[in-house]
């Protein structure tokens, strides 16, 4: 039981010593322990209040964002309307201008058929005129005294006469 209970000098060292280490403390430890403690919860509040910030900032930061990128879908998409308007304008005007194109060779072609049709009909006419003239020249360099010997002679040179 001795070893149960300790004894009164004992409680007293115990004592003196636990004042002394207290005085100790009190005096040179508690001020600077009390001291970082509170400039650690200041530290710790400034650190939330920071991340807050920080937060409303990222907040409007994203929000920002979404509007730029919004903004960039539209102009994006204005882009591509524009294209698209300015592709199809280019085709027709290509279409517009194949037709032109196509109109101005077909009524040249149609000219130069003109042409060469009346080319051929006035040769064809300088032809029979030429022809003409060569069977009336030797008819009436002949001189008949039958008019069945006339016919005959016409018919001859009618046969004989090579078209070109």
């Amino acid at each position: 039981m001795e070893l149960l209970l300790p004894k009164l000098g004992l409680i007293l060292w115990t004592l003196i010593a636990f004042g002394i280490v207290f005085f100790i403390l009190a005096k040179y430890a508690w001020k600077p322990i009390l001291k970082s403690l509170d400039e650690r919860e200041k530290n710790i509040s400034d650190s939330i209040l920071s991340a807050e910030n920080v937060k409303k900032e990222m907040a409007a930061l994203k929000s920002e964002n979404e509007a730029l990128l919004a903004k960039a879908r539209e102009e994006r998409s204005q882009m591509m309307r524009e294209a698209k308007e300015t592709r199809d304008k280019i085709i027709q005007e290509a279409k517009e201008q194949a037709r032109k194109e196509t109109s101005k060779i077909v009524a040249d072609a149609q000219a130069v058929i003109n042409q060469q049709k009346m080319a051929a009909i006035t040769d064809l006419k300088n032809q029979v005129g030429n022809l003409v003239l060569e069977v009336s020249e030797k008819v009436l360099r002949r001189e008949l005294n039958n008019k069945e010997d006339q016919e005959k002679y016409i018919q001859q040179l009618a046969q004989n006469v090579e078209l070109n």
